[in-house]
């Protein structure tokens, strides 16, 4: 529902279901939700919530996002206690990294299967309940990383930008239905992702884990950025102003961008950073060309 004055989406008593709602950016955006209104059952791989995490009134079932079951028994309770749903956040996700002769084919599967096929999962379950209704959103976590490709990442590229492309065309495919399709593209921040990682190239993990805990944003300001952005009903949401930064560089300034991931491909051969500061090369050079 949309509030006529402002042309924002209204959350208030709007029947919402998050996945990895108990913790990071997840848990911040369950939070916003009940301070506006709405309704709010959460999903997560715990058996039960771990105690005093989710605020008053939450609902909350398992839910691994693996689990066609799990999913199917989510939809059912929705339909009984809910008769329908007004927003799907498929947040729930892992880390991983690591460069392609290294990391092994278990944690491409491993990662796929929670980080792409749980996203899949979630829209295939609710998007007949939200053509019924004839309305509905539909919000899907990737990250940055789904859209600026660095070195040493395959794994974790590849499946935000299969989200990306997924959200991309059920934009398209469901507006006849009026469902809304959001896509969240956060760059690093301080959240617990990092002790998802796992996998065989240990190097790069260990610097992925060091820009996640070093990051200058924390979940909130991210959430806050990501909810204004749901209620505006935009499609792709930057978070950050360097993902923008990034973002925009690989967009409208092509060669710089591609000098740039050259030089951190380069830099990686030789020893260097893993995931190199990409973001302040890029605004560095884009200042230069400017002059």
């Amino acid at each position: 529902m949309r509030n006529s004055r402002t042309n924002l989406r209204s959350y208030a008593d709007a029947r919402a279901l998050v996945t990895g709602g108990c913790s990071g950016l997840g848990l911040e955006l369950v939070k916003l939700l009940v301070a506006e209104g709405a309704r709010v059952l959460v999903g997560d791989v715990h058996e039960e919530a771990p105690a005093g995490t989710l605020p008053l009134g939450v609902q909350y079932r398992q839910l691994d996002v693996r689990s066609d079951e799990q999913w199917d028994e989510a939809r059912v309770w929705v339909e009984t206690h809910w008769q329908g749903l007004d927003l799907l956040v498929n947040n729930a996700g892992v880390a991983a990294g690591g460069r392609i002769d290294v990391t092994s084919m278990d944690d491409w599967k491993w990662i796929v299967d929670i980080n792409l096929l749980g996203v899949v999962r979630g829209c295939r379950t609710f998007t007949p309940m939200l053509k019924e209704q004839r309305g509905g959103q539909i919000v899907n976590t990737a990250s940055l990383a789904g859209l600026v490709h660095s070195p040493a990442m395959a794994s974790y590229n590849s499946v935000k930008a299969g989200v990306v492309a997924l959200s991309e065309t059920l934009l398209h495919e469901l507006s006849p239905w009026n469902i809304v399709v959001t896509v969240i593209c956060p760059s690093f921040f301080r959240t617990n992702l990092a002790s998802s990682l796992q996998g065989k190239d240990v190097e790069m993990e260990e610097t992925a884990v060091d820009l996640i805990t070093k990051a200058p944003r924390g979940a909130v300001e991210v959430a806050a950025a990501a909810y204004a952005g749901m209620k505006a009903g935009k499609f792709i949401v930057l978070t950050d102003p360097d993902g923008r930064i990034a973002y925009n560089s690989k967009r409208f300034s092509r060669p710089v961008y591609t000098a740039t991931m050259k030089r951190a491909g380069k830099s990686l051969a030789k020893g260097g950073p893993a995931i190199p500061p990409l973001v302040a090369k890029m605004q560095a050079r884009m200042a230069q060309r400017s002059k």
